[in-house]
């Protein structure tokens, strides 16, 4: 009897009864709710510096407006690709590279899209891409009109010399004689008169160290045929 009462002891199955812990429920709610409304947080923060670099053609605040980040919206609403595509819309501007920094920074690197010369004839500024606009820069001012057929060769000769010596050249005119129709006359900033050829047109590159060998004398140089200064009175 008592074997039997054993068995019936074992087999009589005891229901465990689980409390709901409601302190740990709520906890890990408000952490969760916590995380979350952080994170959106985070999504609205504003921009709240940019930093731009290279631009000389514009300001810092034309180019924040072109970008269309004037408002300082949230770096997590603007498209490093959509600022990329409207700054270089603007003919002004050759390339343009946008980073995002720590949440709430945008570096925005411009490289210009140099004025090379003005044109007299056409009343318009040239850039270093070929097109031209009505305003003028401190730039060489080119006086007379260029025949079609040199044009273009005159242009790539202009776009390949260094900024720094466009930068000393102050007018520039076309002046062919019988032996060659590519000849040009540079006015230079220091006083100094130049003759080139479209041939010879990068020898120009080292006028610095040329000027140097004559003492600060003033003059003309001759560099489309052969290489001598004569002075001027």
């Amino acid at each position: 009897m008592a074997n039997q009462k054993n068995k019936k002891k074992k087999n009589i199955k005891k229901k465990k009864t689980r409390r709901i812990r409601f302190g740990r429920i709520f906890l890990v709610v408000l952490i969760l709710f916590l995380f979350f409304y952080l994170l959106s947080s985070i999504f609205k923060f504003p921009i709240k510096n940019i930093y731009i670099k290279g631009n000389e053609l514009l300001s810092d605040q034309e180019i924040i407006e072109i970008a269309g980040i004037e408002n300082y919206p949230s770096i997590f609403d603007i498209s490093s690709h959509e600022m990329k595509k409207r700054l270089e819309k603007n003919v002004l501007i050759k390339s343009a590279k946008i980073e995002k920094k720590y949440l709430r920074e945008v570096h925005i690197t411009i490289r210009d899209n140099d004025p090379l010369y003005y044109d007299s004839d056409k009343k318009v500024t040239v850039l270093s891409n070929k097109k031209t606009v009505k305003k003028q820069w401190n730039v060489p001012f080119l006086m007379n009109y260029i025949p079609d057929t040199i044009s273009n060769l005159f242009f790539e000769k202009m776009n390949s010399l260094d900024r720094t010596i466009i930068q000393r050249i102050s007018e520039i005119q076309y002046d062919p004689n019988d032996v060659d129709e590519e000849r040009f006359l540079l006015h230079m900033k220091d006083g100094n008169y130049v003759y080139l050829t479209l041939e010879k047109f990068e020898v120009i590159d080292g006028y610095v160290d040329i000027i140097k060998t004559f003492d600060n004398k003033k003059g003309i140089l001759y560099l489309d045929s052969g290489e001598y200064f004569k002075i001027i009175e």
